[in-house]
């Protein structure tokens, strides 16, 4: 096949990644072999390079986010995925004609009950319509235009599931083909059911709403779930919570290009203008009072604008809950645990999450702030508002002393 690259995903696979590498250099003579290393703290890379092969080293991200960093550095042409534990020809792939080839074992491999096997099936299935056999083999062929479609991948275990959701949906032809293939099995031991156990959640998480971060990295959202952190707090400020989360998730989901309040003014019906209307139209209904709902609507405004960076909206917040505590406390428990995997791009709040820290941030203000107090705090967020559309707010806190350093505190750089 003209222009083929083998990608083999490795992490400590130091011990068995040589004959591996070897073993596609005689399969595929013609074909680029390239090994991306995940963090490996073994001689994973070194052993990997003096098979002759190009390596490229990354800090560990997971199998996922290794994929997709490694994918843009590569030419174009069809890809072949592999993983470093693979024994076997994959050589037959290249017979079939479709945009996704799939190898799938033709014996059982790990000694699993194949709980997350069964449920990355349904999950396909459900996602796509697809009935698969192998859904998380991964070996896989892919053509450019299921490259086009598939990449950036879903971060960790899931991305082989949520590759054939993705590549489905996209109109593309995916094929199954058995193989005599096998691979290092884990078993019925602590560590294996832990390994499945991360599959697992992984899977899950994969099939549920993903967004691209500034990285270029594919990654969970889970801002849309931050109502429920407040269950035990007011129910008004839960349920507003709830319904400005949900018109978040929406822009998420289905934005267009627009950029900026002046944009989706000018575009009519976008996303961006179901949020303008929708989370001051929810705020009044809740507090009753056009000033609280200014004040709230602004206020997830602002926070939101301040989510350009992983970790920069979270951090806005917690300071924030300082001053305001009161309904905010549960939600800052929430902000507090989801801080260290926003920092390390592991998931990401999204609008739907920025949107509603923002908005709780404002409800508990309506409560301490009356009068006068309340004007001068909605002329501060109109403001902010008003220089984030003239400049970026991020370039703001990141050239000014202090703010910068907080703002980069714990973020890979």
């Amino acid at each position: 096949m003209s222009g083929l690259t083998v990608l083999v995903a490795a992490r400590d696979e130091e011990e068995g990644i040589g004959e591996t590498v070897r073993a596609l250099q005689e399969t595929f003579p013609e074909a680029r072999v390239v090994v991306v290393d995940d963090g490996s703290r073994d001689g994973t890379a070194p052993v990997a390079a003096a098979a002759g092969v190009r390596v490229i080293r990354l800090p560990r991200r997971g199998k996922g986010q290794a994929l997709s960093l490694a994918e843009r550095q590569l030419p174009p042409g069809p890809l072949l995925l592999c993983d470093a534990d693979l024994c076997g020809d994959l050589a037959p792939l290249l017979e079939r004609e479709a945009d996704v080839v799939v190898a799938a074992f033709a014996e059982r491999q790990g000694g699993g009950f194949g709980v997350a096997k069964r449920a990355a099936q349904a999950l396909i299935r459900a996602r796509s319509g697809f009935r698969a056999r192998e859904p998380l083999s991964g070996q896989r062929l892919l053509s450019e235009a299921a490259r086009a479609a598939c990449f950036p991948l879903a971060p960790g275990f899931g991305v082989e599931t949520r590759m054939t959701v993705d590549a489905v949906r996209a109109g593309l032809e995916v094929v199954e083909t058995e193989l005599p293939l096998t691979h290092r099995e884990t078993g019925r031991d602590r560590a294996g059911f832990l390994h499945r156990g991360r599959q697992l959640a992984d899977l899950l998480v994969a099939c549920g709403p993903l967004a691209t971060n500034h990285r270029g990295l594919r990654l969970p959202l889970v801002g849309w779930l931050i109502p429920l952190a407040g269950a035990r707090g007011s129910e008004k400020v839960r349920l507003a919570a709830a319904g400005i989360a949900l018109i978040g998730l929406v822009d998420d989901l289905w934005s267009g290009e627009e950029r900026g309040v002046r944009a989706h003014l000018r575009g009519g019906r976008t996303t961006g203008m179901l949020k303008l209307v929708g989370i001051p139209t929810v705020a009044l209904a809740v507090t009753r009072r056009p000033s609280a709902a200014l004040l709230v609507a602004l206020s997830a405004h602002v926070v939101n604008l301040l989510d350009t960076r992983p970790g920069r909206a979270l951090k806005g917040f917690l300071l924030g809950a300082l001053v305001v505590r009161g309904p905010v406390v549960p939600y800052a428990a929430a902000a507090v645990f989801l801080c260290p995997y926003d920092l390390n791009e592991m998931l990401m709040l999204g609008d739907g999450g920025s949107n509603t820290l923002g908005a709780v941030l404002g409800f508990g203000s309506v409560a301490r702030i009356t009068g006068r107090g309340r004007w001068v705090a909605i002329g501060a967020l109109l403001a902010l508002s008003v220089l984030g559309e003239i400049r970026s707010l991020g370039h703001l806190i990141e050239t000014t002393p202090g703010l910068a350093q907080l703002d980069a505190l714990g973020r890979q750089p």
